[in-house]
């Protein structure tokens, strides 16, 4: 009996330090080697590369309606035929009309995992004369921060190009200094 009980706790040690140790640290050597950018870690000094988050006012360019919690990822579950949907995305639509803005599909709706930081270039440059109102920065070159800041397709073939809006919001930023160092 002890002999099988020391069996099993020599198992157990072993399969300890192979599942709990070993392997863990080289997942993380692969993913560091791999994909060092998400690997390090998402977070700068204006917000997350990777998860979205709620721009307000109209000088900033802003991403999908997903809200500020990431723990709260995935859709809404709520159907085409839901009236809380249904005015939810009115109220959106109004409001970007009110911003002088023709909304956009994914303006006025959720992504699908709730924590989608980029937004198609149609989105970006859907407001781009709202945020000329509010900065009073050329339209034109509004137009080329979006261009600018624009990638993908995924692999070169998948999807549409899309925009980071954190990664365009500071842009934006930089060159808002930028023009007021120079006056």
């Amino acid at each position: 009996m002890i002999r099988t009980l020391l069996r099993s706790v020599r198992a157990a040690v072993v399969f300890l330090v192979l599942c709990g140790l070993a392997y863990p640290l080289i997942e993380v050597a692969i993913a560091q080697t791999v994909f060092p950018r998400q690997a390090e870690g998402s977070l700068t000094p204006d917000g997350s590369t990777l998860v979205g988050q709620t721009w307000r006012g109209a000088r900033w360019f802003h991403g999908r309606p997903d809200g500020d919690d990431p723990m709260a990822t995935g859709g809404t579950n709520l159907g085409p035929r839901s009236a809380a949907l249904v005015s939810a995305t009115r109220r959106l639509v109004a409001y970007w009309r009110a911003e002088g803005v023709v909304p956009t599909e994914e303006l006025v709706t959720t992504s699908g995992s709730g924590v989608d930081p980029q937004i198609s270039v149609a989105s970006a440059l859907a407001q781009v004369p709202m945020v000329h109102r509010a900065t009073g920065v050329p339209a034109s070159e509004l137009r080329r921060l979006v261009a600018l800041t624009a990638t993908g397709p995924e692999f070169g073939f998948l999807g549409e190009r899309v925009v980071d809006v954190l990664a365009l919001n500071m842009a934006l930023a930089r060159l808002e200094r930028k023009a007021a160092i120079s006056r």
